[in-house]
């Protein structure tokens, strides 16, 4: 990792995976699905490709879509009530972060990030004119609130939160959010809640989003992602949440950037939301994370925290090295021992070292229980 115009570039995400195919080692470093999509999805893509579904939707999105979403989240555990103008389809998440910050910040501004985090958080602050302000989670992964509250200043305009996070796998519970909203309460301060991994929230827990909080509803930014839901990050569809007034601000800059998502993968989607059963989606996942945590068991690694949600566990490997950085005993596990993981520190500004490193269980079954043997046989 190095600073490239004041950013920290993190070429190292790439390089573990590119490590992991130049030496033939299980890549359990990126959470890139291997498995197949649902063949369903591939029957309404293709019955979009043969309608009028070519050029660009409107502003907002398909409507048919926007339609869907507003089925499909009222059906949820935790359910939420939307208006269509609260729904804003766009191609990505890092796409919704980046313009929702530009929707709000002005020069100087600070923005709360609370770490471990994704690197595109930083990076998308900075370049909107904000100044990044840091919180570090505690060593249970928890918030400690009177800590939190030192964060917190006069110059904050935002906060961004991540749940299910990655790669922590904790999950805000609700609450979470009403401790946020008492510090925050009297304060112009907006969230930015990036809550991609929804569907996958583990042992009967059900996801609770920042928008179902009658008060922290009207200054959220929601983001949702149709690729991480169903496997499918390269048609560049998601979704965002936000009040009427704050859609409005959102797509002021939406129409200059990206102004629509692709439109066959829309029709597609809006199609297919239809008989999505997410239950099933949370089973197949949540057994694979059992699969993953069962076999680590074997092996000289520790889990601490089973992963609530999200498709990434951290383990503590201190167990096999005492004085490698995470750093170079992930390049080691991806090298000499032919698995590849991520270090804990690179989802850290500043923090060059921990005990722990991050694996994707978003894999074929028979590639962690591979990954996991050769482990066990080889630590």
């Amino acid at each position: 990792m190095k600073e490239i115009n004041g950013f920290t570039h993190y070429s190292f995400f790439t390089e573990m995976s590119e490590l992991a195919v130049r030496h033939g080692s299980y890549d359990l470093s990126l959470g890139l699905p291997d498995f197949d999509i649902d063949e369903r999805l591939k029957f309404f893509l293709r019955e979009a490709a043969n309608l009028d579904t070519h050029h660009y939707e409107p502003l907002a999105g398909n409507p048919v879509l926007i339609e869907s979403i507003i089925r499909f989240n009222s059906k949820r555990k935790n359910s939420i009530s939307l208006k269509i103008n609260e729904i804003t389809i766009i191609p990505c998440a890092t796409f919704a972060l980046y313009t929702a910050l530009k929707s709000i910040l002005n020069q100087g501004d600070e923005v709360i990030i609370i770490q471990p985090s994704y690197y595109t958080y930083s990076p998308s602050v900075v370049m909107n004119g904000g100044i990044p302000v840091y919180y570090d989670l505690d060593q249970d992964l928890t918030i400690n609130w009177d800590q939190f509250k030192s964060c917190i200043s006069e110059k904050t305009k935002a906060i961004i939160i991540n749940s299910p996070q990655n790669p922590t796998g904790k999950i805000w519970k609700q609450n979470d959010w009403k401790q946020l909203y008492e510090l925050i309460s009297n304060r112009e301060i907006y969230l930015i809640s990036e809550e991609i991994y929804d569907t996958y929230c583990y042992d009967e827990a059900a996801h609770y989003s920042s928008f179902i909080h009658p008060e922290l509803r009207n200054r959220t930014f929601c983001i949702f992602s149709f690729g991480k839901m169903f496997h499918t990050s390269g048609w560049k569809v998601s979704y965002m949440l936000a009040s009427e007034e704050l859609t409005a601000l959102f797509r002021n800059h939406q129409q200059y950037i990206s102004y629509s998502a692709n439109a066959p993968a829309q029709y597609a989607i809006a199609r297919y939301l239809e008989v999505f059963d997410p239950s099933e989606n949370k089973t197949i996942m949540q057994k694979k994370r059992d699969i993953f945590n069962r076999l680590i068991k074997e092996t000289p690694l520790q889990i601490e925290q089973e992963a609530e949600g999200s498709v990434f566990q951290i383990v503590n490997f201190r167990n096999v090295s005492k004085t490698m950085t995470d750093v170079e005993f992930s390049k080691w596990l991806t090298i000499d021992k032919k698995v590849a993981c991520l270090p804990l520190s690179a989802f850290y500004n500043s923090k060059q070292n921990s005990d722990y490193i991050r694996f994707s269980f978003a894999k074929k079954d028979e590639v962690i229980i591979q990954a996991l043997e050769h482990l066990r046989k080889n630590l």
